[in-house]
């Protein structure tokens, strides 16, 4: 019996960058089909949310992020640009936000496309690997290319098709919070919620009991 799952995911999250490979192997591996849902990050979901988060958080997640990235064999380093614009003296985020905006609206087009984790996957490891001015030249073309997707035909489905693939992006933030956790990556199997990276072991867990199997 074929399984499927949620997963809701930021492009600005490096936690959602170290789960995307495991992820895409998964459905590649077993007969589990993923429906990509891009959300945006709570930092620009919700207003002042750095000023509210507990001040201890920032400092170990630029511990716990290599720790984990060195821990699955990825290369990890601080996006150039940062997907969202902000303010790192003061912690403020812009209110205009080009480039979470275009990724995550490119996101939603490549889920229509059918091949959304592929292309989240593929454009992270950019992103998130290293590679520096990844919104010029052709890094996004390639990313998509990798995902057997047309950057050009995205592009196109996000400029004709801007106010629909918001609605759906919003959809997927009120369906995230519905299905009981705000975090990224989030996985939702089977109505039941399994949030973090860390909690992909126990996603397949679940899902052999329920009779994942072999492509």
């Amino acid at each position: 019996m074929s399984l499927d799952f949620d997963l809701f995911w930021s492009f600005r999250s490096p936690y959602s960058h170290l789960a995307a490979p495991r992820l895409l192997k998964l459905t590649q591996e077993h007969d589990v089909t993923c429906h990509f849902r891009p959300v945006y990050p709570l930092a620009v979901r919700v207003e002042d949310f750095f000023e509210t988060v507990n001040p201890l958080w920032p400092g170990y997640l630029l511990h716990d992020v290599p720790r984990e990235a060195e821990r699955l064999g990825l290369p990890i380093a601080w996006p150039d640009p940062d997907p969202i614009v902000q303010d790192f003296s003061t912690m403020k985020v812009a209110a205009e936000q080009p480039y979470i905006t275009r990724l995550t609206r490119l996101g939603a087009a490549a889920e229509r496309a059918g091949a959304g984790l592929a292309f989240a996957t593929a454009a992270s490891a950019r992103i998130w690997g290293g590679v520096k001015d990844w919104d010029k030249s052709d890094v996004l073309a390639e990313a998509a290319r990798e995902a057997g997707l047309s950057l050009a035909a995205l592009e196109e489905d996000v400029a004709r098709n801007a106010p629909a693939l918001d609605a759906i992006i919003e959809q997927n933030e009120a369906d995230q919070t519905a299905a009981g956790h705000w975090g990224v990556p989030l996985m939702v199997f089977d109505g039941e919620p399994f949030f973090g990276q860390d909690r992909i072991d126990t996603l397949i867990w679940r899902m052999q009991q329920k009779g994942l199997a072999k492509r």
